[in-house]
């Protein structure tokens, strides 16, 4: 009885589990923008991204992918996640542009799609 009853709760639990490909994945970008911003000031730039910037940035693109990352498809957020830690570096900005691009890629809005020419141009 007590087996039984121990296998229901835990069958019970693991249906209010979220698979872990369900939520944006946790990178750790401050050592990116730790290295970006060193990049940027070695190189004498003359407008370097401040770490405080670039944090800033992957803030707002982790907060973007929290509403993006559950209407992409799993091949993609697999794909994106995989290049946005690609090299060593990981970045949220990286990752939501993946998921931006391959949406898009996917079903370009028809403002931006091309036409092919008409072989009735001139009858008009």
């Amino acid at each position: 009885m007590k087996i039984v009853a121990l296998s229901a709760a835990l069958l019970g639990s693991q249906l209010f589990v979220m698979p872990v490909s369900d939520r944006v994945p946790e990178l750790k970008v401050e050592v990116m923008c730790k290295a970006t911003a060193a990049d940027d000031k070695a190189m004498g730039l003359a407008l370097p991204q401040s770490f405080a910037d670039c944090m800033r940035d992957e803030t707002t693109a982790q907060e973007q992918l929290n509403t993006v990352w559950g209407t992409a498809s799993v091949p993609v957020r697999d794909s994106c996640e995989g290049e946005a830690k690609a090299g060593g570096s990981q970045s949220y900005v990286d990752l939501l542009t993946c998921i931006q691009m391959a949406e898009w890629a996917k079903s370009p809005s028809t403002a931006t799609r091309l036409r092919g020419a008409s072989k009735n141009r001139n009858s008009q």
